[in-house]
């Protein structure tokens, strides 16, 4: 069937729409213009939404920062804890004491006050005693007493005797506790009994407040500040604002707290940072007068008197604990413990901004200012490199103004605004990328056909389906009524290749027909390209006369289209042979050149100069071996020929490859000797194993430079070889048949041809084809067309 015309016009540019060019005051404000797409919109969002987050102080806010606070604690690791505060534990090891005590009573006679739980008080009493006659400066005691013994009256008289003995000096734990009732709830204050504990300074609360991520971070004064203000006014001026046990044990030792500008922990480690003492190495005598050196291992010490058994799950989160880095949990005694060396070294954390409103300012300020600067970066992929870099500087900054000076400042929330700035503008831009792409794809879909529109397809693998779409379009197609296209061989500026079959013939036999593109449509240039057409018709059809030239089967001309049909031939291209790094001895050289030579001089008989010579329009046919020229060029010279009779004008068009036409063919005026000097350098390349652009030129005169890549070069072969490249066409041959004559006496033609490279398909056909597509074989060499100056050969 006919599908009329192949080809189809490319819309020109003066058909778009006319718009005015945009102004100031289209765009706004000039520094605005960075914000105007969706993408960097987004990375504006970002940074205010977390500053909003920030500045009003929400939990999610505070949560994240809090995460990285503890993430910035375990990261630093450990440190060494002071040595004035010592955990006198209620662990596993003293409550499984009782056992040896029923075992043998006599022997552990000192083991009676803790041989069940909830032990005697007299334990505590002695151990009490026993510490403060060791030199300890204070006890505190991470333990509520608020209700009578269990084990009757004498037992809580000998604790409240030993509080007596030591008074101002041992501290006992209250805790505020929040319960229940119809109104919703109520905060409550559990005390000792007020015969342990009747003034102010023997009593401490135990809370701490949990922040946002579930963890303690702040100092036990934070507690009562937040109960202020979520409990009822009238609770609030009931309830006496107890000082916590860490200010209070500190004031009973007299100790000097230094000046805190902050109220976050200073966290030393995981549980077990600061030293466990047993609680019965202090009841047994063996360990207190051995391990304990009688009591001298806690002279001028603070002991902190507390459960670190599991069975009390008296454990918190805090940073160092129930962690991927730290899983184990921290006892409440050690938290405490933290809290009192924190004041004494006067190493609480400040946040830097108090108030969340500057908090809020600040994060605005720095992730705007970071979604400004990453929106002036024209790539998307490079905009997120830089977010993640600016992110990665800022929580470094963090955590050096964490590590050094102890300053909180918000670190999660304009880190993550950046990154997801970032993240946003990359995704807005791959999705704008693909629709793009999607709409470069309709439009290239849509022109196929046009030779430009080939051009850009044949560079972008990514475009390539679209030429099978082309193919598969035109597969079917027949023209003259005769020939039905079987496949697309080639697409260039010039021409446009097919494997036809000749329905005509028997057998259906291939043939390859070529559509030469006309880059005018003008009825004048119509009827001066049928009439050039038509005489380089007659010359093909005289040149494919001789053996090695593929014969001239047809020619027509169908909706102003114009077509040749020519044989087709099978086997390879000599550019498979000539492969890099792959040298030819001078005997093949020869005959090579030799057997070319021959073609070359029937076609300059003919009076046609073929003008682009070079290994991919050489073919080794396959059935005798024989080199075929192909490709003369038919389309080329037509245009050459139109753009020439263009009175307006103003360049002259060359014909030819790079590396292979000399100055003369660059220039427009190729000469017979221009065919001489491209296989001149095809032996070169043979003889070198170096494509034509890797050689080197002199400045000077313009000769090649080529025999050092040659072992063994015959000095009077290589004169030769050098007059058929020499840069001066007066001086260069003049004709094929002296050249002849010069190689005649290095010809031997018994020497075997090279056969072409085994990763190549034997089975492939090769024709004639005016195609911009390189050779894969040519590292990059390009069939182009150079279109120059009138004047350029006089510049």
């Amino acid at each position: 069937m006919n599908r009329g015309p192949l080809s189809s016009p490319v819309p020109s540019s003066n058909s778009r729409p006319n718009s005015r060019q945009p102004n100031d005051t289209a765009l706004g404000p000039r520094w605005l213009r960075p914000f105007r797409d969706s993408g960097r919109t987004l990375a504006a969002f970002w940074a205010i939404t977390a500053a909003a987050l920030t500045g009003l102080d929400l939990g999610l806010a505070r949560s994240v920062e809090r995460q990285v606070q503890t993430l910035f604690f375990e990261v630093r690791g450990p440190v060494a804890p002071s040595k004035d505060v010592v955990i006198l534990a209620i662990d596993e090891e003293s409550l499984g004491q009782g056992e040896f005590f029923r075992a043998d009573p006599q022997r552990y006679s000192s083991l009676a006050p803790i041989e069940a739980w909830p032990w005697q008080r007299a334990a505590y009493a002695t151990v009490i005693d026993k510490l403060m006659a060791a030199g300890a400066d204070a006890i505190a005691l991470d333990i509520i007493f608020s209700t009578p013994s269990s084990y009757g009256e004498i037992d809580d008289q000998t604790f409240e005797n030993a509080l007596k003995r030591h008074q101002g000096q041992i501290i006992l734990a209250a805790q505020y506790s929040q319960a229940d009732v119809l109104q919703g709830y109520t905060t409550e204050l559990t005390t000792p009994l007020p015969r342990f504990c009747d003034r102010p300074n023997c009593i401490g609360s135990i809370n701490f407040l949990l922040d946002a991520d579930g963890r303690i971070h702040q100092l036990g004064e934070r507690y009562w500040q937040q109960l202020n203000i979520d409990s009822p006014e009238l609770q609030t001026g009931v309830l006496p604002q107890l000082p916590t046990l860490a200010t209070s044990v500190l004031q009973a030792a007299h100790r000097r707290t230094l000046p805190q500008s902050g109220n976050f922990i200073f966290f030393h480690g995981p549980s077990q940072t600061f030293e466990h003492i047993p609680f019965w190495y202090v009841l047994d005598p063996a360990t207190w007068n051995g391990y304990l050196q009688s009591g001298a291992y806690f002279k001028d010490k603070i002991v902190l008197i507390g459960s670190t058994a599991a069975v009390h799950q008296d454990f918190h989160p805090v940073p160092f604990a129930k962690s991927w880095l730290y899983p184990q949990a921290m006892p409440g005694v050690e938290i405490h413990a933290n809290a009192i060396a924190t004041l004494m070294e006067g190493k609480a954390l400040t946040d830097l901004f108090g108030e969340s409103g500057w908090r809020g300012l600040f994060v605005l300020v720095g992730a705007g200012g970071a979604a400004w600067w990453l929106s002036r970066h024209p790539q998307p992929l490079r905009r997120l490199a830089w977010a993640a870099a600016l992110a990665v500087a800022w929580t470094g900054i963090s955590y050096s103004l964490f590590l050094g000076g102890r300053l909180i400042v918000p670190t999660a929330m304009p880190a993550g605004a950046i990154v997801l700035g970032g993240l946003s503008q990359l995704i807005v831009g791959s999705v704008k990328e693909q629709k793009r792409k999607r709409q470069l794809r309709d439009t290239l879909r849509q022109y196929v056909t046009s030779p430009i529109v080939q051009e850009i397809i044949s560079q972008q693998d990514d475009l390539q389906d679209l030429l099978r779409e082309r193919e598969l379009a035109l597969s079917g197609t027949v023209l003259a009524g005769r020939y039905r296209i079987v496949r697309v061989l080639g697409s260039g500026g010039f021409s446009e290749t097919y494997v036809a079959e000749d329905r005509q013939r028997p057998g259906n036999p291939l043939c390859v027909v070529k559509q030469l593109r006309m880059l005018g449509a003008h009825e004048n240039t119509l009827r001066l390209a049928r009439r050039l057409f038509a005489t380089e018709a007659e010359t093909l059809e005289r040149l494919g006369l001789h053996d090695q030239i593929p014969q001239l089967l047809a020619s027509f001309e169908e909706n102003e289209e114009f077509y040749l049909v020519q044989e087709f031939i099978q086997g390879h291209p000599l550019s498979q042979e000539l492969l890099p790094r792959r040298q030819l001895s001078q005997p093949q050289v020869v005959r090579l050149m030799m057997e070319l030579l021959e073609i070359l001089s029937f076609v300059h008989s003919q009076g046609v100069i073929h003008r682009d010579l070079k290994p991919s329009n050489i073919m080794r046919r396959h059935k005798d071996g024989k080199l075929v020229l192909i490709d003369f060029g038919v389309a080329k010279k037509i245009t050459t020929q139109l753009a020439e009779s263009d009175e307006a004008s103003r360049f002259t068009v060359s014909v030819g490859t790079p590396g292979y036409m000399p100055a003369e063919q660059s220039a427009g005026r190729p000469h017979f000797n221009s065919d001489i000097y491209a296989l001149g350098m095809i032996g070169i390349e043979a003889l070198t194993g170096q494509a034509p652009h890797t050689l080197n030129h002199s400045l000077k005169s313009g000769t090649v430079s080529w025999q050092h890549h040659v072992s063994n070069m015959s000095p009077e072969l290589a004169v030769i070889v050098d007059l058929m490249v020499h840069p001066d066409a007066a001086v260069r041959y003049q004709s094929t048949q002296i050249v002849q004559a010069a190689l005649l006496p290095f010809y031997q033609p018994d020497v075997l041809d090279l056969p072409p490279s085994e990763e190549e398909d034997d089975n492939l056909f090769f024709i004639s084809s005016d195609t911009l597509i390189p050779d894969e074989s040519e590292e990059g060499f390009e069939d182009t067309t150079v279109i120059s100056p009138d004047d350029w050969a006089h510049r």
